[in-house]
């Protein structure tokens, strides 16, 4: 595949030099595809789609100004038939999920780059979903979960931000009874034995952001 207009032509965001250093390095041992633009940021990310059109994006999660999620949405909205790829550290099958939902066809962890990416890139460009094999199995694993409401989010977020339940009943305008309703069921829904458990299972699972 000598002829350049028959590559991949791929955009790679990420707000790390090095990573994006590195992604240039594996796709440039690969014969049918070719890096066209860069950018560190969610912002950057639209400009340059809207300049080079790429055929598959590579894009992580947690960037300055913009993250991935609002990019993904936001390039989905003005192209919708853009090919994203996650690439991140986040293996939270709620963060997983809402990639997904936001457009996202292929989601991978950074720790299987080497081993993945180039497979998945193909994949995708040929109009597939590819999800890395850790980040199957973390949907697998919850998939039967019962989901917290968004009223138990809220809750939960306060919740990891150091708040008592007469705090979190004073910001949310609501009873300390019903505050401590919704940890109760926060708490059985997580499997967790205490706020602290719940809190951390929340960041780790992706339902609730640092």
């Amino acid at each position: 595949m000598s002829d350049g207009s028959a590559r991949i032509r791929i955009l790679a965001v990420d707000d790390h030099v090095l990573i994006r250093q590195g992604m240039a390095t594996l796709l440039g041992d690969e014969p049918d595809m070719t890096l066209v633009a860069e950018a560190s940021n969610g912002r950057e990310a639209i400009q340059q789609f809207r300049a080079h059109r790429p055929d598959v994006t590579l894009m992580d999660l947690q960037m300055p100004e913009m993250n991935g999620l609002d990019a993904i949405i936001a390039i989905r909205g003005e192209f919708p038939n853009a090919k994203i790829i996650v690439l991140t550290t986040y293996k939270g099958d709620v963060q997983i999920l809402r990639a997904l939902k936001a457009g996202a066809q292929g989601y991978l962890l950074k720790n299987t780059v080497h081993k993945e990416l180039v497979d998945t890139i193909r994949a995708v460009h040929a109009g597939k979903k590819a999800l890395s094999s850790e980040a199957s199995f973390e949907i697998a694993e919850h998939a039967t979960d019962d989901a917290l409401t968004p009223a138990e989010i809220n809750v939960l977020r306060l919740i990891a931000a150091g708040n008592a339940n007469k705090q979190i009943a004073d910001q949310l305008s609501i009873t300390e009874e019903t505050v401590k309703g919704r940890v109760k069921n926060i708490l059985s829904k997580l499997g967790a034995s205490d706020r602290t458990q719940a809190a951390m299972i929340g960041l780790k699972r992706g339902i609730i952001e640092p």
